[in-house]
């Protein structure tokens, strides 16, 4: 078999990988991707696209149930659960489909296989078992992501312990779950079955929900969530006691010997308790790039220890986020075609959303790591009980938070909880790239009525000067 040579190859189809690809190809060079099971990768399959699209449906549901608020009565409201699924794997295959277009229109080599490096850094491709290509370039990017954590006692079984694969291509709705986790993975989906329905309870190992999101949004979202139905135990773990009869209890993770712990029967249990980075049978072992526990080490410039390697994506280091892929791709690429206006991510320059119902979503520093970091800082609030559009859209419920340098006003962080939120954050990712201050953030005009006029209110709050709370 004829080796083909390339100038460059990635390994992985996903927001990273895929990206690489088609940007190098941009560039001039001729490009390989290796995929073994989906381009687009989880987010696009079984992560980002398919769960918002749940979401939305649930969304809708909970709109009806709600419509007298808005003076329109409905009657005999119900829900086809195979149709909601449904209509979410399309969406899936929708955008696969647009990506496997974009890499043929860019003349980027698919390779249908999994990618493996052998001793020379060649990369070996095979399917079903069998080798279909040998494959070369001086460049290789490792983009092949994560899956799902697994802890002890909570293997995924497909039958009463879910992962998020088995959550969300559910055959028949449970009568009560209880959710492992609560992070972004785990509240979108206490959300999504606790608004058609089910009963939900959520078990977090920290001492508060959203442990990565400011303490102030965190402790807004336990409050607007427990008022919509879902039990929080934090500071606690869970122990399947019996599979059989659903048998669960849940104990302080502080190991109190004293605290004899909660029982519950629950249907389904969903572990979300993070991810584990695909680094096995890569060929790693015939090369010098370096493994920490299960993700590979990478410079500024996501190279590896071994020379003409790279690695992006939630393989590397965090934050795990699928746009945080995509930059890592560009920046990457950029590089190793030697460009000049090309500069290393800033982790506070990402910004994380959290797709449930409330939505949070942030960037940057919280108030907490800015005392930690002795920061003089002026913190500004607005709530949405006082923006006209929250109040028409009937979605009261929320705050915009922002922090800035007390000496310099630069903006150091942005937190949100709310309707919409997820749309409106872009607005801070632009102001902190653009290194603004609230100087510049005063006098922007904000059009009205939006919410986005929150996050001008919030900026004048930090200062004394909110106008309209």
């Amino acid at each position: 078999m004829a080796k083909q040579e390339f100038d460059l190859i990635v390994i992985g189809g996903g927001p990273g990988g895929y990206v690489a690809a088609i940007r190098a190809a941009q560039l001039g060079m001729k490009v390989a991707l290796v995929e073994a099971n989906h381009l687009g990768g989880i987010c696009l399959n079984w992560g980002c696209i398919p769960t918002k699209a749940l979401l939305r449906s649930a969304e809708v549901m909970h709109l009806i149930k709600n419509a007298d608020q808005f003076g329109i009565s409905v009657k005999g409201v119900s829900f086809d659960l195979s149709k909601i699924v449904e209509r979410s794997r399309k969406v899936s295959a929708q955008l696969s489909g647009g990506i496997k277009h974009l890499l043929k229109k860019n003349k980027v080599t698919v390779f249908d296989g999994w990618g493996r490096l052998n001793k020379s850094k060649e990369v070996i491709v095979e399917s079903d078992g069998k080798e279909i290509a040998t494959i070369k370039a001086p460049h290789t990017i490792l983009a092949t992501g994560a899956r799902a954590r697994v802890l002890p006692g909570l293997e995924p079984d497909e039958n009463f312990v879910w992962s998020y694969r088995e959550a969300m291509v559910p055959k028949e709705l449970p009568k009560s779950i209880l959710v492992v986790g609560s992070g972004a993975i785990g509240i979108e989906f206490a959300s999504f079955y606790n608004d058609l329905g089910v009963e939900v309870t959520v078990v977090e190992m920290a001492d508060r929900i959203l442990p990565v999101e400011d303490e102030e949004i965190s402790k807004i979202a336990l409050k607007a969530l427990t008022k919509e139905g879902i039990a929080f135990h934090t500071g606690s773990v869970s122990e399947i006691v019996d599979k059989s009869k659903g048998d669960v209890k849940i104990v302080k993770s502080d190991g109190k010997k004293d605290d004899k712990g909660q029982s519950l029967k629950v249907d389904k249990v969903i572990s979300a308790v993070g991810i584990v980075g695909n680094v096995e049978n890569l060929g790693l072992e015939e090369t010098k790039v370096q493994v920490d526990r299960s993700h590979i080490k990478v410079n500024e410039w996501l190279e590896t220890d071994e020379p003409g390697i790279y690695a992006i994506g939630d393989v590397v280091n965090p934050p795990w986020l699928a746009h945080k892929a995509s930059h890592e791709a560009i920046i990457c690429v950029e590089k190793i075609a030697g460009s000049k206006d090309v500069h290393p991510l800033d982790p506070n320059l990402i910004p994380g959303c959290t797709y449930a119902r409330p939505q949070v979503a942030s960037i940057g520093l919280t108030e907490q790591a800015c005392r930690e970091q002795g920061l003089e800082v002026n913190i500004g609030r607005f709530p949405f009980v006082g923006n006209g559009k929250a109040i028409a859209l009937g979605d009261t419920e929320g705050l915009i938070k922002t922090i800035f340098d007390k000496k310099t006003g630069e903006l150091l962080g942005a937190h949100m909880i709310g309707a919409e939120v997820t749309e409106l954050i872009q607005g801070y990712t632009i102001g902190k790239t653009l290194e603004t201050t609230e100087a510049e953030l005063m006098h922007t005009v904000f059009p009205h009525p939006t919410l986005s006029e929150m996050m001008h209110e919030s900026v004048l709050d930090a200062y004394g000067r909110a106008i309209h709370f």
